[in-house]
């Protein structure tokens, strides 16, 4: 069985340390946990790598995060992968810092990269990780907010929630998306 996870951010280097990149800190985790590395590949870069018999085909498109769907559109269509089995780990500005949310599906939320993947896919059925980066950001301050660095606390927190997040992807893969939820959605 084939999963496409495909962890959402911006690919230049002078967002690297972002929130809205968060989605990639996640796939990076995934990837060193497995010991594989990322190799580019059309709209992204690619890591494949098998846990306990599923195969995981990590994505870190190079689109920017408006486009994240033509990313995601194509590589569900290479690989012939269910749309099911597509898991999309993004920023959450709804969500506090460090709060993990796993859905079965849902609207964008205003987020850019989840709407240009519904537009793309012509759905909203495929599961997310919303990763809470918190919105401690005044009026007309939202895009200046998610472009910009975690603050130290949150920098110390960072590894374990980005562990965290990494785990409810393997868990998704393995268990399907309701006992990932229930495992960890409260938590």
């Amino acid at each position: 069985m084939k999963f496409l996870i495909a962890g959402l951010g911006n690919f230049p280097p002078e967002y690297r340390e972002s929130r809205h990149n968060i989605g990639f800190r996640v796939a990076d985790r995934l990837a060193e946990d497995a010991g594989v590395q990322f190799c580019p590949a059309r709209y992204g870069d690619i890591a494949g790598l098998r846990i306990k018999g599923k195969e995981l085909l990590v994505l870190k498109p190079t689109t920017y995060m408006n486009l994240s769907g033509q990313a995601v559109r194509y590589w569900l269509q290479k690989e012939k992968i269910p749309d099911e089995n597509l898991l999309v780990v993004v920023d959450d500005i709804a969500l506090p810092f460090g709060v993990l949310r796993l859905k079965p599906k849902g609207s964008h939320g205003g987020h850019n990269g989840l709407r240009n993947i519904e537009e793309m896919l012509g759905t909203e059925v495929y599961a997310r990780l919303r990763f809470g980066v918190g919105n401690a950001f005044g009026a007309g301050r939202q895009v200046d907010y998610v472009l910009g660095a975690f603050d130290p606390e949150e920098l110390a927190a960072l590894p374990d929630k980005i562990k965290t997040g990494a785990e409810m992807v393997k868990s998704f893969c393995l268990a399907g998306v309701n006992i990932t939820m229930n495992q960890y959605n409260n938590k």
